[in-house]
């Protein structure tokens, strides 16, 4: 039910109105597989860096990341926006998607996506790139805080991404947020019927308080 009726813009909206303002990217992090996706879980987190060299370990902490998923997780890859390579693909997504994650959004590039999309999982990034990841990029952290765009994103925290952008809602205010940006879907329903019916937008404005 909260996927179908809670939406990135929603609770931009519920988190400005308990004052955080700046829980939203400024990136172009979009949907590259399922555009019509609310996304909802929470936050398991992997950290990124570029390297140049022969990995003596490869994919060993995105592989870890991955079997560690539980139920409504969503990986989030921190990579700084990189496009050295396609950090997540299809190999990725069966594995993850067989731990119960429900998407994964990327701050960098991916690859695979027609194959993404036809095993119905919701990806989020910034491009495309066809080239592997090994000895290009790698994981160097796990479950840890890690930021997209001087945002944090916390093990646990409540994550939505749709075509609107991605946020992040903190624990410490979760419940009230949801709770706001709910009763604020119900009352632009109550604004739209209004207007619908012929009620001005000054007048539905004023009557509800709620644009």
């Amino acid at each position: 039910m909260m996927r179908q009726v809670l939406s990135v813009p929603l609770l931009c909206d519920a988190l400005d109105a308990a004052g955080f303002p700046r829980q939203s990217p400024r990136l172009p992090i979009l949907p590259v597989t399922l555009p019509e996706v609310t996304l909802i879980g929470r936050c398991r987190t992997t950290l990124w860096a570029d390297m140049a060299h022969v990995d003596a370990r490869p994919y060993e902490l995105e592989l870890q990341a991955v079997d560690s998923c539980e139920p409504d997780d969503v990986l989030i890859c921190a990579a700084s926006g990189s496009c050295r390579s396609g950090i997540w693909g299809e190999l990725l997504t069966t594995a993850s998607k067989n731990r119960g994650c429900v998407g994964v959004i990327v701050d960098g590039h991916v690859r695979d996506i027609s194959r993404m999309r036809q095993m119905g999982f919701p990806v989020f990034a910034r491009g495309a790139n066809p080239y592997d990841s090994r000895d290009r990029q790698r994981v160097i952290d796990v479950n840890v805080r890690v930021e997209l765009d001087g945002i944090g994103f916390c093990p646990g925290d409540l994550v939505a991404a749709d075509e609107d952008g991605v946020v992040v809602v903190p624990q410490a205010v979760e419940r009230d947020v949801v709770r706001a940006a709910w009763i604020k879907a119900h009352a632009e329903n109550r604004v739209r019927d209004a207007i619908r019916g012929g009620m001005s937008a000054v007048q539905a404005f004023d009557t509800f308080g709620v644009l």
